[in-house]
């Protein structure tokens, strides 16, 4: 039998929101192991002078607990 747990966490790039996710999960991968899926909860940027600064996602991870 496994266990999963689902964690939150938001991640930013100024190139994309592509780059933001694989951010995101490259960076969990280091702490958690097990990951197993994410999925995007929510996309925004920020705008600066009229333009996209950064792209930001909150991401759910999912992970088998040791």
């Amino acid at each position: 039998m496994s266990v999963a747990k689902i964690i939150e966490i938001s991640s930013e790039s100024p190139k994309s929101f592509e780059d933001a996710i694989v951010q995101g999960i490259t960076r969990a991968s280091q702490t958690l192991h097990g990951i197993k899926s994410a999925w995007v909860a929510e996309q925004h940027v920020v705008v600066e002078n009229g333009k996209v600064a950064l792209y930001r996602v909150g991401l759910k991870i999912t992970f088998v607990m040791d």
